[in-house]
């Protein structure tokens, strides 16, 4: 596919079929990690940059939009040239800058997007927009060969859905949460359990000690390949509250509801696996990086299943999944007044 140099008319050829090395710089700013990366190709990273901000907002038990965004604001340029510097090029040897454009938080996008924009304008090359859900799914095209078609299930902090991926450029969303997206319910859990933020990645841990058979929870009746999850978040709720004046069983509750989470999440994936005929499927999103899930998912390898995930800095937000995601030109925006937005 070409794209178009922001000036002089000059049109440059990205993606598989360019015939040479194409080297994408890409910034991801869409919630609380301010990062930058080079990729050859879509697929070789030569530099992967991440600034978390996870200890800012500890204390406030979540992300906070505007303080997000003002250290955003304070580490864009230093993830930028910490990326050059890693990879050992310059910005004449980059063939394209990328960014996310949403879903995300609007001020915390603006601040990655303008610096994408402003360095295509200053170098004259081209400006790719992305979206970050297709982002997510591309991380799978790092460090290997997989290509489409195949089935995935993305599992974030806001999205769950089932898609199929038939090609680097067509998708379409078979199903998805209609409340509560998995990170979202394993953030609510956790602290209604009084872990501290982030509470998902503790979760895990703890659920990993727990009993996942101790209390029987109730799995969503939705049908197709969608999801619910805000009654089992209740019913959670109730579980702990039949136990005030009492010591809590923190681990088998954890492990309860993460037993009864991949359980659904696997469920529904086999089915559209099954019905769609497919033999190659993918997990990506933060959520992707749970050691449940990722279980769960892997074992359809024993049914004849061609299962793949990212490495686990690839799952969580990055901008190495950005730059293949604008190699792969996977429904991204070319226009240089593209604006950003917060919701699918």
């Amino acid at each position: 596919m070409e794209k178009q140099c922001l000036f002089g008319g000059e049109r440059v050829k990205i993606g598989p079929d360019s015939g040479y090395d194409n080297y994408i710089m890409a910034i991801e700013s869409s919630c609380d990690e301010t990062a930058c990366a080079i990729v050859k190709n879509g697929r070789e990273v030569v530099a992967n940059i991440v600034a978390s901000q996870i200890k800012t907002h500890e204390k406030f038990g979540g992300v906070i939009p505007e303080i997000a965004a003002r250290e955003h604001l304070d580490a864009i340029n230093i993830v930028i040239e910490e990326a050059f510097e890693q990879s050992g090029l310059k910005p004449e040897d980059i063939t394209a800058f990328a960014a996310t454009v949403g879903p995300g938080l609007v001020g915390c996008l603006l601040v990655g997007l303008n610096a994408a924009k402003t360095l295509a304008m200053i170098y004259n090359k081209p400006f790719i927009g992305v979206n970050h859900l297709n982002a997510h799914l591309c991380a799978n095209y790092i460090d290997t060969d997989i290509k489409p078609p195949f089935m995935a299930l993305l599992v974030s902090g806001g999205h769950t859905q089932i898609i199929d991926v038939e090609s680097y450029s067509r998708q379409t969303i078979l199903g998805e949460t209609i409340d509560d997206a998995v990170g979202e319910a394993y953030d609510k859990v956790a602290r209604l359990i009084g872990l501290p933020y982030p509470g998902g990645p503790k979760l895990d841990k703890l659920a990993q000690l727990g009993n996942p058979n101790a209390f029987e929870l109730p799995i969503s009746k939705v049908g197709g390949y969608d999801f619910s999850f805000s009654g089992l978040k209740t019913a959670v709720l109730r579980l702990v509250k039949s136990f005030e004046g009492k010591e809590l069983p923190v681990n088998d509750i954890c492990a309860s509801f993460q037993e009864c989470v991949s359980k659904t999440l696997a469920k529904k994936l086999r089915k559209a696996l099954e019905e769609r005929g497919y033999k190659q499927v993918v997990i990506a999103g933060g959520v992707a990086a749970n050691s449940e899930i990722r279980k769960k998912v892997f074992e359809l390898e024993k049914e004849g299943f061609k299962v793949n995930a990212p490495a686990m800095k690839y799952c969580t937000d990055n901008a190495s999944m950005v730059a293949s995601c604008a190699y792969f030109n996977t429904n991204t925006f070319d226009d240089i007044d593209v604006e950003v937005f917060s919701r699918v």
